[in-house]
């Protein structure tokens, strides 16, 4: 998902682009201490958490401890003129329900707006736009009894879906974003397609009973429901001699695709009997368990910090430029989210270890886990998103939103300096605490709306190059 594939923009967002740098100009030129609404914002760090930056490993913070409190980015207001209000051209001949995911519909348009949705693609814009098409196969499936399309339905379905989108602002190239092909419309190799079908191989209401509520935390590591999922897909792949029946465990890697197609035929039948808000929920909390245990950073080769950095450094200043000059191509890649840093920085760290460089160099340069994600400003404005599933937001006075923790000032973890996992599943490790709610934050600096407006103003460069 990295590198330059994530800033192609469609040619009619040109214009679009350049009114946004002009106006984010006019605002930073004009612009001095200014809070947003009644609450002032601040990134300041206290002593204590400096102190902690320097000396601690992983961050002792109990789950329950109070956390630092999350800063939401804003795009230059108003953005209500840039609606595409022009309707979209349907086929006419894709048949499911659209009108029983319209809040759906709405929200992933938000998600995906045009200019954001390469760099929200991997944690917000593609998650949700993968549950509203599960949603919408889904709730269709209550008139249809079908929990598939065929290829040419689905074709002309998706075709739908990203006018609809489109003409409500999201980018229309999400099916190039998001690797969305008519084929994931369909049952794929999976033998089982309908309602029918399901039922009479699955324990339905067993089924049901794991997943109708997932837990946002303790699912990804409990896998209560994912393993509810597995089974009722796994039997359903075996059906018709389509692989011989045999324990979860034993599944072989050349099934795996079959299992897959037949998880999807799962997930949109939980989808049609859970309402559409309901089941948005579910399908965010399950897809977040992969979103947060993948980097989806691309790196570069290595080999110009090791150059400066290898051995014993005999330049502190040369290293430190090579180490910066290689973590800024990293920052024009995406937004991540707190855990994704972390898997980024053990894969850095590794790959700069097997380049002979011993010392931690995180620590002698200072790099933080903010600096893994898309930076704009100083130092101290890097934007880590939520661990747990989370959508843009769109108001007409305000414009387009999404929330970033600007006080989640981590040092990046060496991987020589515990042999353990990373993983937010292995309880000897002390992971960051869920950042708090705004509206906590008191004091600070006065200086943070220019802050923001940078965020829209280097976007906006990066699209223009």
């Amino acid at each position: 998902m990295g590198g330059q594939a994530l800033l192609l923009f469609p040619p009619n967002l040109r214009p679009l682009t350049l009114i946004l740098l002009l106006i984010c100009v006019q605002y930073l030129c004009e612009v001095g201490g200014v809070t947003v609404g009644s609450t002032p914002l601040s990134h300041q760090l206290d002593s204590a958490t400096m102190e902690a930056k320097d000396n601690t490993f992983m961050p002792k913070i109990s789950p329950n401890s109070a956390p630092e409190p999350l800063i939401p980015f804003l795009a230059p207001s108003p953005l209500a003129p840039f609606f595409n209000n022009s309707p979209p051209k349907l086929s006419g001949q894709c048949t499911l329900n659209f009108s029983a995911v319209d809040p759906l519909i709405s929200t992933t348009a938000v998600d995906c707006w045009a200019s954001f949705a390469p760099f929200l693609a991997n944690v917000i814009c593609c998650p949700q736009l993968q549950a509203t098409l599960v949603i919408l196969i889904g709730q269709s499936s209550k008139e249809s009894g079908m929990l598939a399309l065929d290829s040419t339905h689905g074709n002309h379905c998706l075709s739908d879906v990203q006018q609809i989108l489109g003409s409500q602002g999201a980018s229309y190239e999400l099916q190039d974003v998001c690797s969305i092909q008519p084929e994931n419309l369909t049952e794929g190799s999976c033998p089982v397609n309908d309602i029918n079908g399901l039922e009479s191989v699955v324990d339905s209401s067993q089924l049901l009973a794991a997943c109708k509520k997932v837990d946002p935390v303790n699912e990804c590591c409990s896998q209560i429901c994912q393993k509810a999922i597995l089974d009722a897909a796994t039997k359903m792949a075996s059906r018709y001699g389509g692989m011989a029946s045999m324990d979860i465990t034993d599944v072989l890697p050349e099934h795996a695709a079959r299992v897959d197609d037949c998880r999807s035929i799962v997930l949109r039948w939980l989808s049609s009997r859970l309402d559409p808000l309901s089941a948005t929920e579910v399908l965010r909390r399950l897809s977040n368990c992969n979103v947060n245990k993948v980097c989806p950073l691309t790196f570069e080769d290595t080999k110009s910090v090791a150059d400066h950095c290898g051995d014993i450094i005999k330049n502190h200043t040369a290293c430190c430029k090579s180490m910066s000059n290689y973590v800024s191509h990293l920052q024009k890649q995406s937004f991540i989210t707190n855990l994704q840093a972390l898997d980024c920085a053990s894969l850095l760290g590794s790959e700069l270890e097997k380049m002979n460089i011993t010392t931690n160099i995180y620590s002698f340069c200072h790099i933080t886990l903010k600096d893994f994600s898309l930076q704009v400003g100083s130092q101290e404005s890097g934007c880590l998103l939520p661990s747990l599933p989370s959508d843009a937001t769109f108001d007409p006075y305000t414009g387009i939103s999404f929330t970033c923790d600007l006080n989640d000032n981590i040092a990046a973890p060496w991987p020589s300096a515990s042999q353990m996992s990373s993983s937010s599943c292995n309880k000897t490790v002390n992971m960051p605490a869920l950042p708090a709610a705004t509206s906590s934050q008191t004091g600070g600096y006065r200086s943070d709306l220019k802050l923001q407006l940078h965020i829209a103003l280097v976007l906006a460069f990066v699209i223009v190059m």
